[in-house]
């Protein structure tokens, strides 16, 4: 049965490559983000028919859609315990509506691929594991176009947006900070600084304002600082696109190993 009501579009932060599924010092260092997570499915206006998510971790020159019936996974993080990379998600994908997508996105002149090989990464079965832990809402994953145009990967998400009124949640999967040199004290200020400009920006009321803000993103306080290099942002901008006119609000901030994080909700 679809949804009756339009779904939010969501950017949401997936954490330090398994974070939530192993021993962290200190201990709680992610619980406050595993949290929202969890409560996120409670929160929607009706159980998704699917999932759509544009995760920072797949970049591709033309954008690319995963078209397959059983996804397998790609643990593409190193370094951590061993358990990690037996981590299981048996999602099924949804090959009618990545024909859709593909669709939607050839209208609005957007070049598109398809492949139906490679695995779920990181950036979309880590969190799906904690917002949808039984693993029975279809998924289709997205990749980003590697030139990471903001304006670019904004008409992506609006050629997306009609997908939200048949049931379909959108979620763009990064980090509102993503500086892996200076993951410490010294970016406590400059983080802080970078998301209060970032959540007013999300919070425009003016639609048009909030994108012309958001694709003005390296002019923010410290936005260089806080993004080196920008895959981790770029899924804000699907999401925003999807949005519409719809008002963007924070959804949850925490500060994590002394920098700021935050999630967003469109809708």
């Amino acid at each position: 049965m679809l949804a009756t009501t339009r779904m939010p579009t969501l950017f949401i932060p997936h954490g330090g490559g398994p974070c939530f599924f192993m021993d962290w010092q200190p201990a709680q260092t992610w619980d406050r983000l595993a949290v929202y997570l969890g409560q996120i499915s409670e929160q929607l206006p009706s159980r998704p028919r699917a999932i759509v998510v544009i995760s920072a971790h797949w970049l591709t020159e033309t954008v690319t859609v995963h078209i397959g019936e059983k996804p397998a996974l790609l643990y593409d993080y190193s370094g951590f315990p061993e358990h990690t990379y037996a981590l299981t998600y048996p999602v099924a994908g949804q090959p009618a509506l990545a024909s859709e997508i593909v669709t939607l996105l050839q209208d609005a002149g957007i070049a598109v691929q398809t492949e139906a090989s490679r695995g779920l990464d990181h950036g979309v079965f880590i969190p799906l594991k904690v917002m949808f832990p039984n693993a029975d809402i279809p998924v289709v994953q997205i990749s980003l176009q590697q030139q990471l145009d903001p304006e670019y990967h904004r008409q992506m998400g609006a050629a997306l947006s009609s997908l939200r009124d048949q049931g379909v949640l959108i979620v763009g999967s990064g980090m509102s900070f993503h500086n892996l040199r200076m993951f410490d004290a010294r970016a406590t200020v400059p983080s802080a600084q970078f998301d209060a400009w970032l959540t007013a920006a999300v919070e425009q009321p003016d639609a048009a304002v909030r994108n012309q803000q958001l694709q003005a993103w390296q002019s923010a306080p410290a936005a260089r600082l806080v993004h080196p290099e920008e895959e981790h942002l770029i899924p804000l901008m699907v999401v925003a696109g999807a949005a519409g006119q719809d008002q963007g609000q924070q959804v949850f901030v925490d500060q994590i190993q002394s920098v700021t994080i935050s999630a967003y909700q469109f809708g």
